[in-house]
């Protein structure tokens, strides 16, 4: 146990470290050339994190482990908790049936693609081909980060899963806004799309909730109903992580019976932190609580994610790595080109019906 008498000391003292070096992410990301590029404290923690692990982790007491490993996975399942304080269910009323059908399809084919690319195209393995197309097909780091406990997968697996969603979030926060202006929006017939369309192609595909703010305000003139239905779209395919995860654990419990035969002792994997993220989310929507309060949460939260980012990254080591090749590029480069021409077809027709 992390808080046994004899390891509570080096328990505590991993906690502490970890949250030292997630607030010196945080004070990173805060900086005016990071903070533009919409590089959030969770990416930036995992770096260091990364670093960490290759180069100074054996100079620090082996003891810290245990609470490396506490904010890895403990600490973990609270912030994504905590996540739902972000959302209320008043947003997806909001965008309306097109924006909600938009997030579902890109989420649920996005995920499947990437798994069946994965590990029937590209040789990967399940858990570092799922965690891949959950960054990628919900909402970046945030869901690799969930989907990791749900799958029981090693933290290097994560680690490569995180490296593909910043590379192609990043690729699409500065590949939307040109596109935007180069032919978009002067186009006529099915090239073009209203403000209001664009906003839910761009939360319907792109990766990190940061990158999805950052696009509209790269667009000199852009109307803020692009921006208000991006991040609502954005935060819709958040909401929807929980029943994929609900989903996903009771498709691992049948697989696991499947194959350990009929008599088979299976225990149904259920991500509770999942159903209670719904909670959150729906205690939320009644506005009980004091919005600057709510701020305050969130902000709590974001520094919880970036400490289990850095915990996660503090364990990843480069010779972990050895025998994935390009892999994990190839299945996150599938999937990007789903999401930015698959999901443009996508959008354009079911706004058309909706």
């Amino acid at each position: 146990m992390a808080f046994s008498p004899e390891k509570r000391r080096g328990t505590i003292s991993g906690i502490v470290f970890v949250a030292l070096v997630a607030a010196s992410a945080t004070y990173i990301a805060g900086l005016g050339p990071v903070k533009a590029l919409g590089i959030s404290p969770l990416v930036v923690g995992i770096v260091i994190g990364i670093f960490y692990a290759n180069t100074l982790h054996n100079h620090f007491p082996p003891s810290w482990e245990t609470g490396i490993i506490f904010s890895a996975k403990k600490i973990l399942r609270f912030a994504i908790v905590f996540y739902g304080f972000r959302l209320t269910f008043q947003q997806i009323i909001d965008v309306g049936p097109a924006g909600f059908t938009v997030s579902l399809l890109m989420l649920s084919t996005t995920f499947l693609l990437g798994t069946w690319l994965g590990t029937k195209i590209f040789g990967l393995d399940r858990d570092t081909s799922m965690l891949t197309a959950a960054g990628a097909s919900v909402c970046g780091a945030a869901a690799v980060l969930a989907t990791e406990p749900v799958l029981k997968a090693e933290g290097h697996k994560a680690a490569v899963a995180v490296s593909m969603v910043v590379l192609f979030g990043t690729i699409s926060m500065f590949l939307y806004p040109v596109m935007y202006a180069t032919f978009i929006e002067h186009s006529t017939g099915f090239l073009h799309m209203t403000p209001e369309q664009f906003g839910i192609y761009t939360g319907g595909t792109i990766h990190e909730v940061a990158q999805v703010v950052a696009v509209p305000n790269s667009i000199p003139g852009a109307p803020q109903v692009m921006a208000n239905d991006a991040v609502i779209v954005k935060m819709t395919r958040v909401i929807l992580i929980a029943p994929m995860l609900i989903l996903l654990g009771l498709y691992l419990s049948w697989q696991a019976k499947k194959t350990g035969g009929e008599g088979a002792a299976v225990k149904l994997v259920i991500p509770w932190f999942a159903v209670y993220f719904i909670g959150v989310a729906a205690f939320n929507s009644f506005h009980l609580l004091p919005h600057p309060l709510v701020e305050k949460i969130n902000v709590t939260d974001t520094f919880l994610l970036t400490m289990a980012m850095t915990a996660l990254g503090m364990q990843t080591r480069f010779a972990k790595f050895k025998g994935l090749g390009l892999a994990p590029l190839y299945t996150a480069l599938g999937m990007f080109l789903w999401l930015v021409f698959g999901g443009f077809v996508v959008v354009k027709a079911v706004t058309a019906v909706l």
